[in-house]
């Protein structure tokens, strides 16, 4: 009976949190109260199922991300670069996907697309370029950069958190190679499908040149704090292997010190306000979604059913895994499909599959890539097209798949050449 139950609700919560008819932090909460109300679990071991690491993690960059915000850098970064190419279209195309990326694989791509995409919108409209292509650019290359590191998206966090011997740099050494190739790929079709209907305006490009990017920028002693701090706790990620610090208080350590250096300047119940607490939540809710899974034993289930579906073949665990996650992370948002298949990862180790890494490797591809099937794939999507709405450029959903599909199907292929030759060849 409980099995059906913690089922169900699961099975309900998810399919209102693709609709998004309501908040999915409340769905994903609610679904949690639910397992509770029908005894699947008790409290103790509800709070033992959320990754408090990952919350904490998340937290800790919102909280860096937000000061740093309050200094004017990123909007002062955007125009000069714009100013660096001269308003031109095409290359203003390529500096959107290459900031993005660089800021989705370092800050992680929700914040990254928070930032950015309002200052690309009066961008372009001040130009009156097309918003359609440099908004799929956004899209795109924030899932793509994201897939770069441990912090560029929330799957990879949770995978991080999951697997004690991945560190910052162990995504950047496996995963950075294929996703360089894809952002190439990926930049190289959207500049040849959109470079035609983009118009160059001398004048209005001259308009933009003539914008003080300075006045956006508020030097002070603010500035050279949150900078500071930043760089060092990125600089800890890269270190943490050798430090010997997990990156979680490596994340914490840089938020306290950057709120103790501001505390006269900045009032910290303000900076607490501007985290964003619904994502934070939405995952604890989630977390608790999949204990009652892990409770009843369908996790198990399903660890079982993918090694008799393999007959425990390494090869062909990892490609299934790497296009299973890649479609449906394409359907569903990545988040709640990454929390329910990590335990079915750990579970392979104990039918006998003792190195899983390349399991792992092809979960992180293939979720992180697949949201950029369609506009609900990914968090990132979900924001970049709240925002554009807000600024009267909606973006279609069948649109978008249009473009989303095939850049999927393209990336999980490329990915699929990679991980064979890179990790299966001696499982053959």
């Amino acid at each position: 009976m409980s099995t059906m139950l913690a089922l169900l609700i699961f099975i309900v919560s998810y399919v209102l949190i693709m609709t998004e008819k309501w908040n999915r932090a409340l769905v994903a909460l609610a679904g949690g109260v639910l397992l509770l109300i029908t005894n699947v679990y008790q409290w103790e071991e509800a709070f033992g199922f959320i990754d408090w690491q990952t919350i904490a993690l998340l937290f800790s960059m919102m909280v860096l991300v937000s000061i740093t915000k309050k200094t004017g850098v990123f909007t002062f970064v955007a125009i000069r670069l714009a100013q660096l190419v001269k308003g031109r279209p095409v290359p203003l195309l390529l500096v959107t996907a290459t900031f993005t990326a660089v800021g989705s694989a370092f800050l992680d791509n929700v914040t990254t697309v928070l930032l950015f995409v309002p200052v690309l919108l009066s961008l372009i409209d001040r130009l009156k370029l097309p918003a359609f292509p440099y908004l799929l650019m956004t899209i795109f290359c924030s899932n793509i950069g994201g897939t770069a590191t441990l912090i560029g998206d929330p799957p990879n966090i949770m995978i991080g958190q999951a697997v004690e011997h991945f560190s910052f740099v162990s995504f950047l050494y496996h995963l950075g190679p294929i996703v360089a190739l894809i952002f190439l790929a990926v930049v190289s079709i959207v500049v040849a499908l959109f470079r035609k209907k983009m118009t160059y305006n001398k004048e209005l490009a001259e308009e933009l040149m003539r914008m003080d990017a300075f006045e956006h920028l508020k030097v002070s002693k603010l500035l050279i704090q949150s900078l500071t701090v930043l760089a060092l706790t990125i600089i800890g990620f890269m270190m943490h292997p050798f430090v010997h610090m997990d990156i979680t208080t490596i994340a914490v350590s840089g938020a306290l010190l950057l709120l103790f250096l501001t505390d006269k300047e900045l009032d910290v119940e303000h900076v607490f306000q501007e985290v964003e607490w619904v994502t934070l939540f939405f995952f604890m809710g989630l977390f608790m979604l999949v204990g009652g899974l892990e409770t009843v034993g369908v996790i198990d289930e399903m660890a079982r059913g993918m090694v008799w579906i393999s007959g425990g073949d390494m090869p062909i665990t990892s490609m299934v895994m790497l296009w299973s996650s890649g479609i449906l992370s394409g359907i569903v948002d990545n988040i709640p499909f990454v929390a329910a298949m990590i335990p079915v990862v750990q579970e392979l180790q104990g039918y006998g599959m003792m190195n899983v890494d390349p399991v792992w490797w092809s979960l992180a591809l293939g979720a992180c890539l697949g949201g950029n099937g369609t506009l609900v794939g990914a968090s990132a999507n979900v924001v970049v097209a709240g925002l554009a709405a807000s600024y009267n450029q909606p973006i279609s959903f069948v649109r978008f798949s249009m473009y989303g599909i095939p850049i999927l199907i393209l990336s999980l292929a490329m990915s699929s050449v990679y991980i064979f030759f890179r990790y299966l060849i001696p499982f053959l």
